[in-house]
């Protein structure tokens, strides 16, 4: 089973770009899109935002040129989940999205990105409640992917100029140690880490200043622990660019869902 996960920096740009020429050529059984900035009632309507074969789900946020998620499926899901109940509603801005089916859960998730003190205070909130959220769904009998935008690179592999990244929000020892316990205490894994221990494997490249020229490995797949043994192939896509973010291909060996 093929899983595909990428941030699109704004559905429209990326459709003029071939994005979904090209996952309609994947034969992916799930596609997890971030970062869509555009409301649900004209992603749904609209057919070149649709893929022939797949059952199609949006999240939108209340400023719908903002955030926004998507989870396309071949099979349909037994439940669609808005939202994990974070303490301060961020998850309700279009950040989160799972979808339910018969033994796993599909989830796709855009975590805030920080470019001062109030909207870091707000993204270390948000992974404090998904920690909370990930040690609570761990003792259900299900397992889990979750296919994002994380906006925080784990280790100094992970980033191409980790001496000069240190105090630069993503790359923060607080949210390296946030990853620290999902990938630790709580259990969870990096799918693409699984499979490929390389350097140099980016994902995203920043538009500031401050990031110019550097690449940053932001955009995972996490499984749950009993998933650990079911990866079987991981590649980040590079042959063409849909946004500033490049396509995470994971293949699972999973008959069904």
């Amino acid at each position: 089973m093929r899983i595909i996960s990428v941030a699109v920096d704004g559905i429209q740009q990326a459709a003029d770009q071939g994005l979904f020429q090209w996952l309609a050529s994947q034969e992916a059984h799930i596609i997890c899109l971030q970062d869509l900035r555009m409301p649900e009632p004209v992603l749904a309507s609209r057919p070149e935002f649709q893929l022939d074969g797949y059952f199609s789900y949006f999240f939108d946020a209340p400023q719908p040129e903002q955030n926004g998620v998507a989870i396309y499926t071949r099979d349909m899901p037994k439940a669609i989940m808005y939202g994990f109940g974070a303490s301060n509603g961020e998850d309700m801005n279009g950040r989160y999205l799972q979808a339910d089916f018969e033994h796993v859960s599909i989830c796709s998730l855009l975590a805030p990105h920080a470019c001062d003190d109030t909207s870091q205070g707000t993204k270390d909130r948000f992974f404090r409640d998904l920690l909370a959220h990930f040690s609570k769904i761990s003792n259900k009998r299900r397992d889990y992917i979750f296919c994002g935008g994380w906006n925080i690179a784990h280790r100094s592999i992970d980033v191409s100029k980790p001496d000069t990244c240190s105090d630069l929000s993503g790359f923060l020892p607080h949210e390296q140690q946030c990853l620290n316990q999902v990938f630790g205490d709580i259990g969870y894994a990096d799918a693409f880490r699984l499979y490929n221990a390389d350097a140099d494997e980016f994902t995203y490249w920043p538009a500031d200043k401050q990031n110019e020229g550097t690449g940053w490995r932001t955009d995972m797949q996490v499984v749950s622990k009993s998933l650990t043994k079911r990866v079987e192939y991981a590649v980040i896509y590079k042959v063409k660019l849909f946004s500033r973010h490049l396509p995470v291909i994971v293949d699972y060996d999973l008959e069904a869902l």
